[in-house]
């Protein structure tokens, strides 16, 4: 409901004007423009998905989505007709001053005015909206005055948009007989709805989004009924058996006419007609007949399973939660289960969505190793000659070791001084912490903690630390360094040249105390290398490619010294560049391409993200069982690039076919012309050119002889889904997702929460409507979580957010495998089994009674008691395939963990496609005419007994019934494979439970009832030697089919020798297995 309102808010106001006036604290332009209070949205944000007004018609729809439900209304009518937030922040609107205390979450989005700290900065975390709980700097509008409340401004900025990295705007500050001073306003001066305020006591800013027009709210993504392909299946197979039932309906009501105009049929001359017969209408006695039919025949649609299938989702799911290999010490948890009507889609899942960090990593980075001028340098707890460096490639000489030591101080400096990491604070605790995995986590080194917008940065100072260099902070533009010798150096910082996914890289120009500029610079390898003299680059290249090699983040680090005339060159196109109103960012980076020149490479540094426990494993299981896998990140390119090749997604041999900014700006065309090249080249090349699928395989995640993997980043996914046309749009979206399906995997990175629902629905409604999962840790994994068709929530550091938005919940990654290859599949074959199972053992039910028709003239005369109509399904037969579907193990779990191809055997919902319900079906007929015509043989002399007494229509119902409800019981015995007590105790307990209501309900005159039909019909039936030899017969001949299938059926499959195993070694276990314990 939220993001229908959000994208009908947004194409609303593509119909208005580009921008909005925003009057600082509502206060009113000189006098020599005119005032016109502008209207804006309150802040209220509606995440629900009912109102006082559409919940009845909106419940009814979804009730009603279900064809059954609409099936049972009808029936029943024709039965019936036969028979008598904070209060606070609501207030705020667009042009509010608001004051936002530390630890605080912003009420909605605004423009920083104003900071209690020194530097006019204040630092926040966006773990809500990105997954990043690093903390990020956000810096005041410049030369504002101090006191607000005689501030005099306007703003004007882009209307509402859900891009969190975006934001152009300008500001014009109005003072009293002088021209209005204009600043520039970017992301850095914006501080969005949902993120929480860090290290800062107070913060002033003015709203500019508020409500549903935020970021944030633009970005939620709306909860959803999600349905199950088992229910969809459901729906179809129901519209066959209403074709069936109307059918005999029809058929039972056209033969009876026309019987009845034979002579003597219509009016014989034992029941006369009376008056008011003769005189009715001859289309409603028709239609009231059919309706009759009907109601005789209704018992053919399964009233019943759907109360099953409910029982087994629910009491199924527990299995789940009781699952011992779910739960996680560190937490003390395990499983979550929110829904349990998804369990079946477990087993069905085609394309996995995950998040990368807290999900795939630990979002914890630490300091490996670095090389320093070609030498590799590990770290050591005993200090070695070379200060806490070992020197693993051989020996150094004195020279070298003198010259080792300027450049390692040169290195460690570059380290401690190319960053934007700051020093927590005094007064918040004993000891500091660091700031940047979610949680406060202790120094290993010392006691002292860092606030920092990437992890990276701080492991790479607390590396530094570890080798004599400590980072003290920055105050008032001076960054202090602790060196070896323990002497403090201060360095000025003069400019920081902030990292973009384009340049991949960030650098700062910094004034040394001897008064000499330096430019410490750091990035991705084939973004320093060019840049720095080649001979420099062959010392370092082979450290760097064994440790990406090895799946570590690598970064390298160059230097460059400025002279006063360069320096003063740079720092008046900086300065210029900043204040730009129009194509800002593009003039910022020509000045950094241009400085960042003709550097000196000192080294480069190893860091490694952990991984999540058994993350690799996981993925590879994933891969296996046919599962393509998605990585939806925040996060840069590099970083998610290196999580990749670490958990086995990509390897070193697959080509990686990149599309972000990057690439679309490589050649100097336009972005839309460079889009389509690369699209239509990609096609080509893993498409086209790649050789057929392999037979036999169902699905394969590659394709390719070649491996490819894809890389997309926001921006350039925002370039191919809102194209200049539809048809662009159409045509692109085609091209992305044939070249991803012919990917081993896929990686999308600086993804905004919105793109990350975004590409999950477009991939659920692409070509075979593929079954999705998404799973997160984060709120910003909300949105994917809810349009997947399964979400599941890692029960992580980032919050709960998404472990209650999620159907499932799971304390790591690792347990995702269990889940789907073992719970999943097995769910799945056990409800397909029932639903097929329920549909069979009802047409075999009704077909007699529709048979039976034929030789009693019409009349509508039912077959069996009304009893044994009602018992049928409640009693009867309803415990046995209940139980068997909360425990059958066709296969037992360790071979499903062992080989993960036999979830593909299940894919694609193949047991509920139309072939198997086509066997189900022709087998219930063949025994629905078996049982009926076989007794009908039986009863061609009535005298079944030795004293010559005849046996009645009743008697011939009851012996159909009996053989009945033995068949299909003895089938189920014969389809489970893992037996337990409570098999046993259902199954022939059902039996011996209907034998003894027969006896019991035909053996005694009961006084409430008005005729007593099988008043000792069952013992009678049962004292003749034929009759038993009837029901054993035909109880035979029914279950030959399957008899003759299970011994003649040949295993296939990798498990065809497991399986007899696996099957001997549980078939008799009279204990429940210990995964459900």
């Amino acid at each position: 409901a939220l993001m229908g309102w959000g994208n009908r808010l947004l194409k609303t106001y593509e119909r208005r004007v580009d921008s909005r006036t925003v009057y600082v604290g509502h206060q009113p332009c000189p006098s020599t423009q005119a005032f016109v209070p502008p209207k804006f949205c309150d802040n209220r944000i509606v995440s629900s998905k009912y109102t006082v007004w559409n919940f009845l018609p909106k419940n009814l729809f979804e009730q009603f989505r279900r064809i059954a439900n609409f099936y049972f209304l009808i029936i029943f009518l024709v039965q019936v007709s036969d028979r008598p937030g904070d209060p606070d922040h609501k207030k705020i609107k667009v042009g509010d001053i608001v004051e936002v205390l530390e630890d605080e979450t912003f009420p909605c989005d605004l423009i920083l005015l104003g900071s209690s700290r020194d530097d006019d900065t204040c630092f926040v975390t966006t773990a809500s909206l990105d997954g990043e709980s690093n903390h990020k700097t956000h810096y005041t509008v410049p030369d504002l005055e101090s006191d607000l409340e005689v501030l005099n401004a306007t703003i004007e900025c882009e209307q509402p948009q859900p891009d969190l990295y975006k934001f152009v705007g300008r500001m014009h500050i109005h003072k009293d007989g002088q021209e209005p001073a204009v600043r520039s306003l970017g992301p850095e001066n914006l501080l969005l709805k949902g993120a929480t305020l860090k290290n800062t006591r107070v913060v002033y800013g003015v709203a500019v989004y508020t409500g549903m027009e935020t970021k944030m709210a633009l970005n939620y993504q709306g909860k959803s009924q999600k349905r199950s392909v088992v229910e969809k299946s459901i729906n179809g197979f129901l519209l066959v058996y209403l074709c069936i039932l109307l059918s005999k309906a029809l058929v039972c009501t056209t033969l009876k006419y026309v019987w009845q105009n034979q002579r003597g049929q219509d009016e014989p001359w034992y029941n006369q007609k009376t008056q008011k017969e003769k005189e009715a209408n001859m289309f409603l006695k028709m239609f009231t007949d059919f309706l009759s039919f009907m109601v005789l025949f209704n018992f053919i649609i399964p009233v019943s399973m759907y109360v099953t299938v409910e029982m087994q989702k629910f009491l199924g799911s527990f299995f789940i939660t009781w699952d011992r290999d779910f739960y996680d010490r560190e937490i003390q948890e395990g499983a979550l289960v929110n829904t349990s009507d998804l369990n079946e889609e477990l087993g069905q899942v085609e394309y996995v969505f995950t998040d990368k960090t807290g999900t795939l990593t630990q979002n914890n980075m630490e300091f490996i190793e670095c090389s320093i001028d070609g030498f590799q340098y590990k770290y050591q707890d005993s200090r070695t000659e070379l200060d806490g460096f070992c020197v693993t490639d051989g020996p150094v000489s004195k020279l070298q070791q003198k010259a080792g030591r300027e450049k390692e101080e040169l290195f460690l400096r570059a380290l401690c001084l190319c960053h934007t990491v700051q020093v927590k604070e005094a007064g918040q605790g004993v000891g500091f912490a660091d700031q940047v995995d979610g949680v406060d986590v202790a120094s290993a080194v010392e006691q002292r903690g860092f606030i920092a917008s990437s992890p990276d940065e701080v492991a790479l100072v607390k590396g530094a630390m570890k080798y004599g260099f400590t980072f003290l902070g920055l105050e008032s533009k001076s960054m202090k360094i602790l060196n070896r010798n323990n002497k403090i150096e201060k360095y000025e910082l003069l400019h920081v040249l902030n990292f973009d996914p384009v340049r991949r890289r960030m650098s700062v120009i910094v004034r040394s105390p001897d008064g000499e500029t330096l430019l410490f610079c750091k990035g991705a390898d084939s973004s320093i290398f060019p840049r720095v003299r080649q001979e420099e680059v062959e010392r370092i290249r082979m450290h760097v490619e064994r440790n990406a090699t090895e799946g570590y983040r690598t970064l390298c680090v160059a230097y460059k010294r400025l002279t006063d005339e360069v320096f003063a060159r740079v720092d008046a196109e900086l300065r210029e560049a900043r204040l730009a109103l129009q194509d800002r960012e593009e003039r910022l980076v020509a000045v950094y391409n241009q400085v960042e020149k003709g550097m000196n490479l000192i080294g480069a540094t190893a860091v490694e993200d952990r991984l999540q426990e058994e993350a690799a494993e996981t993925m590879e299981a994933l891969q296996s069982a046919g599962i393509k896998v998605w990585v939806l990140t925040g996060d840069k390119m590099e970083t998610a690039k290196s999580t990749c090749y670490a958990c086995r997604l990509f390897q070193r041999s697959t080509e990686l076919l990149e599309l972000t900014v990057r690439t679309l700006e490589e050649g100097g065309r336009k972005r839309g012309e460079r889009l389509h090249e690369l699209l239509l080249d990609y096609h080509k090349r893993a498409v086209q050119d790649a050789p057929p699928p392999k037979g036999g395989v169902t699905r394969t995640w590659s394709s390719a002889a070649q491996e490819y993997g894809f890389i997309i980043d926001g921006t350039t996914l925002s370039l191919l889904l809102n194209a200049s046309s539809d048809v662009v749009s159409s045509n692109y979206r085609s091209l992305f997702l044939q070249i991803c399906q012919n990917c081993t995997a896929v990686l999308c990175c600086r993804m905004a929460p919105l793109q990350k629902a975004q590409i999950v629905k477009m991939v659920k409604n692409s070509k075979g409507n593929p079954i999705t999962l998404s799973i997160g840790d984060g709120a910003n994994d909300v949105s994917m979580i809810l349009e997947a068709h399964v979400g599941i929530g890692i029960k992580g550091k980032e919050g709960r957010q998404a472990v209650r938005n999620s159907d499932y919940a799971i304390p790591k990654l690792k347990h995702l495998k269990k889940l789907l290859l073992a719970h999943g599949h097995l769910y799945y074959v056990r409800i397909a089994h029932l639903v097929q199972y329920f549909f069979y053992k009802n047409l075999c039910f009704i077909l007699p009674q529709f048979l039976y028709q034929f030789f009693c003239g019409y009349s509508q005369q039912p077959l069996y008691d009304a009893a044994y109509l009602t018992m049928y399904n409640i009693c009867f037969t309803s415990m046995p395939i209940l139980a068997y579907s909360l425990l059958e193990q066709h296969i037992c779990i360790e071979i499903l963990l062992e080989n993960a191809t036999l979830y593909r055997e299940v894919a694609k919902n193949a047991m509920l496609r139309w072939g198997p319900f086509l066997c189900w079906t022709l087998l219930g007929i063949f025994q629905g005419l078996l049982f009926f015509f076989g007794v009908h043989c039986l009863f061609g002399n009535s005298a079944l007994q030795d004293n010559g007494q005849v046996f009645g229509n009743w008697s011939f119902g009851t012996i159909v019934f009996t053989i009945l409800v033995f068949t299909v019981t003895l089938k189920l015995a014969l389809d489970t494979r893992h037996w337990t007590w409570i098999n046993h105790f259902v199954i022939w307990g059902s039996l011996a439970f209907y034998v003894f209501f027969s006896f019991f309900w035909g053996g005694i005159i009961w006084p409430f009832l008005k005729q007593q039909r099988l008043y000792f019909v069952f013992a009678n039936m049962l004292s003749s030697v034929s009759a038993w030899l009837v029901i054993i017969l035909l109880i035979l001949l029914s279950l030959l089919p399957d008899i003759l299938w299970a011994v003649l059926r040949k295993p296939r499959g990798p498990h065809a020798q497991q399986v007899p195993f696996s099957l001997s070694a549980h078939y008799w276990t009279v204990e429940v297995p210990a995964m459900f314990l």
